[in-house]
């Protein structure tokens, strides 16, 4: 488990995000953080008792803002808002993405710009304390005011209604609750939209593919450096020299990495020299640091919108330290819904190059002397075949989920919202798509692997051979065919961890 993460009201990083949400870090709010939440309330309270409505504050909300609701049915006006808002359906959200979207909410809880009571802060920072995690369905978000359906499930769970999920299982929220010994938040006036107007969930689902990315990318580089090798590809390409005449950072990088991967390769200075016939690799190859530099530098601008957001208080109203209530349109996912959709693309795009230079190695045509398929005994055994099967079909789905969700605007609330971003959606497309490409780097590292291993008794690179004996440790050498989904599983396993790249 990771240190605990405290919230003083200013940005978050993507790490801590991580940190909460897929490890279990703790959560806790400074004093002082708390300190100006209390402030801000006042001014709340104030409005709350004045005869002048406030949307958020005494009125009703979205189309029924015009409703001027009277104290003695504000209680209600928030439990209802909470109440209906919950109408999600599908299956769980996964238990990182709710932890994250909890943490995200309570941080701009923390800033003091929403108006809720510090008591409500410190319930929530209590929940995710005690690894309490409400039960999320899948639908419900446009990504427009807010996640509005999977934050509102999260603050029905802050109620003492719905499920959670804790260690022991799925139990009602009330028991939870009752069992850490958490008082569930009986809402006052504000605190209903302050709880379920923001970009969360699609944030954190951003900051989480982020994390995953840049560990695929890295793994990238090194399965490519595997199949170069494997193919007898030349290292040249990878110089130096040549990628500062195209200067993007992402592409100097990778090729850099690539060229070190292959660094005092034996398989490579085999073929260097007068004898090579061949004039230049096929693009799979060649192009590579193009590819995956393209990728890496997509990730950087994401990384830059995920940043701004971390730092970002959103809700609507807000309360500005001045004292004034203002509406504005923060909650709108269009920055972040961009970003999510555009990354799908070089998911499907590097997990495609990979799957060409799978498809390479397979085909005796084209693999330079590798038997068919890597097969033991080509026509009885039929080797990696079936596996780049499965590279291709997740590749085929990749380039659909890689069509944007963005672009797409469903009106709804009597026309009051009638432009949506569609962000929730567009992350959970990213997240299928990153899962997707973990699986085809799986293969390659497992075709490339086997590869390798048939090209003794010359030996590959010192970098390359540490990572054949990273999968070694889990998956047998060649042979005759055996069961290949747990070996692709054991191979996916290194990639997704980030072990694979702590051996080199």
């Amino acid at each position: 488990m990771q240190e605990r993460v405290l919230l003083d009201g200013g940005p978050l990083s993507r790490d801590q995000v991580v940190a909460v949400a897929r490890h279990g870090a703790g959560v806790g709010v400074t004093a002082d953080a708390l300190a100006a939440v209390a402030a801000t309330r006042a001014h709340v309270e104030r409005l709350a008792d004045a005869t002048t409505p406030t949307y958020g504050v005494s009125t009703g909300f979205g189309a029924l803002a015009v409703r001027h609701i009277p104290a003695d049915r504000r209680t209600a006006l928030q439990r209802s808002l909470i109440r209906s808002h919950a109408a999600g359906a599908g299956p769980r959200v996964e238990t990182e993405v709710v932890r994250a979207l909890m943490l995200l909410r309570l941080r701009t809880l923390a800033t003091a710009r929403t108006g809720v009571r510090a008591s409500t802060v410190e319930a929530m920072a209590a929940m995710l304390d005690a690894g309490i995690t409400p039960v999320v369905p899948e639908y419900g978000s446009l990504g427009c005011s807010g996640d509005l359906a999977p934050l509102s499930a999260a603050a029905l769970a802050l109620m003492g209604e719905g499920e959670v999920e804790t260690k022991g299982g799925v139990v009602p929220a009330a028991q939870a609750l009752r069992e850490a010994g958490i008082e569930p938040v009986v809402l006052a006036e504000k605190e209903g939209l302050a709880l379920i107007n923001g970009t969360d969930g699609m944030l954190g689902m951003l900051a989480l593919a982020l994390h995953d990315l840049n560990i695929l990318l890295d793994t990238a580089d090194l399965t490519a450096a595997m199949s170069v090798e494997a193919l007898l590809g030349t290292d040249r390409v990878f110089a130096p020299e040549l990628h500062a005449l195209r200067p993007h950072p992402g592409q100097a990088v990778s090729a850099a990495r690539i060229l070190e991967y292959l660094r005092d390769s034996p398989i490579v200075a085999s073929h260097r020299g007068p004898d090579c016939t061949r004039v230049q690799d096929a693009y799979s190859l060649r192009c590579t640091p193009q590819v995956h530099g393209a990728a890496r530098d997509t990730v950087t601008h994401a990384e830059m919108v995920a940043d701004r957001e971390l730092a970002a208080a959103i809700d609507n109203p807000v309360v500005l330290p001045d004292g004034r209530v203002e509406s504005n349109g923060n909650f709108h996912g269009a920055p972040v819904a961009y970003v999510l959709d555009f990354l799908a693309i070089p998911v499907a795009d590097v997990a495609s190059m990979a799957e060409r230079r799978t498809d390479r190695m397979l085909d005796v045509a084209r693999s330079h002397g590798l038997p068919p398929f890597l097969a033991h005994d080509p026509g009885v055994d039929s080797g990696h075949m079936i596996a780049q099967y499965t590279q291709a079909g997740i590749v085929s789905e990749l380039k659909r989920l890689a069509v944007p969700a963005s672009v797409d605007s469903i009106p709804s609330s009597a026309m009051q919202e009638d432009h949506v971003s569609m962000g929730w959606s567009a992350a959970r497309k990213l997240r299928k798509a990153v899962d997707g490409l973990a699986t085809v780097l799986a293969v390659e590292l497992l075709t490339a692997a086997r590869a390798l291993d048939l090209r003794a008794p010359l030996t590959p690179a010192p970098a390359t051979a540490a990572a054949v004996a990273a999968l070694r440790g889990r998956v047998p050498g060649p042979g005759p065919d055996r069961h290949l989904a747990p070996e692709i599983a054991a191979a996916e396993d290194l990639v997704r961890s980030g072990a694979l790249l702590r051996r080199n």
